[in-house]
């Protein structure tokens, strides 16, 4: 696990287990905030150890940005933490994911002692503000890699911690390209000083717009080139044929991981536009 420290009190640890899922933690007088957990117990543990033993901050709300288990594994081991979430994460994480944390433990042994926790502070709608000790937290609800999706604005320290729904490249597998073209679009007006994604590096404050541009034009062509291959009728897997890099992004981040996920928008926006033709 890498960690970086991105303010006085605010770190950010990325995992080296799996696809570098970055969690965070907010300082505010002997109590922090964890923003997502990681996906393995073992570095969730490592957070676990460097905030309330090391720093003696005791970990006393958990906010989870969506329900994904890469995300969310790591609940169970704050047992006096109160997890807050969108009411849809609750929902998500109490259907789908103890279906999928099933299979998950038989694939591999280190998740058997994960249990699932659901969120009991829940964003039903508008947004949701903390006042802790001198920081301000504000949850917003920012759809579009997922129904439940959301973001973490801190105020005093113009970070936005924007889970999956900023990402080196946009995932709608499990969302909406429009919900997420509006949540992207969100972004520049907050005038940030930096963003830290579900996923892979901190975007610092002179590369935002820069990268918020990327994603859009690459959520713009990507629909462009789907739409064209419905609209003349060609099969579902002519989709592989668009290749990353002809929607205008570069196959090298998340060590290639994005090829994949380039692959998986691709068929989950064919289905869409097939279901919606």
């Amino acid at each position: 696990m890498h960690k970086e420290r991105v303010s006085d009190d605010i770190y950010v640890f990325t995992s080296d287990q799996y696809a570098r899922v970055n969690a965070g933690a907010v300082l505010y007088g002997d109590g922090a905030v964890l923003i997502d957990t990681l996906a393995f117990p073992s570095e969730t543990q490592q957070i676990k150890d460097f905030l309330e033993n090391r720093l003696a901050a005791q970990v006393r709300y958990i906010i989870n940005t969506h329900y994904h288990s890469d995300h969310t594994n790591g609940n169970y081991l704050f047992p006096k933490a109160q997890i807050i979430a969108h009411r849809l994460c609750r929902e998500k994480l109490d259907t789908v994911g103890r279906a999928g944390l099933g299979r998950a433990r038989a694939q591999s042994p280190e998740l058997a002692a994960v249990e699932i926790v659901l969120p009991t502070i829940l964003l039903t709608h508008g947004s949701l503000t903390l006042h802790l000790g001198k920081k301000t937290l504000q949850i917003m609800h920012t759809p579009g890699p997922s129904p439940d999706s959301i973001s973490v604005l801190l105020r005093e320290d113009r970070i936005l911690f924007a889970g999956d729904m900023m990402m080196p490249l946009p995932i709608i597998t499990d969302g909406d390209i429009d919900d997420l073209t509006r949540s992207l679009q969100s972004i520049p007006p907050l005038g940030l000083e930096n963003v830290v994604p579900g996923h892979g590096d901190v975007v610092l404050r002179g590369e935002i717009d820069d990268a918020v541009r990327s994603n859009l034009k690459y959520l713009e062509a990507l629909r462009k080139k789907v739409e064209a291959l419905v609209k003349k009728g060609r099969p579902r897997e002519a989709v592989r044929e668009i290749d990353i890099e002809s929607c205008g992004k570069s196959r090298i981040p998340l060590n290639g991981l994005v090829v994949q996920l380039h692959t998986a928008n691709c068929l989950a926006l064919y289905d869409r536009l097939k279901t919606n033709d």
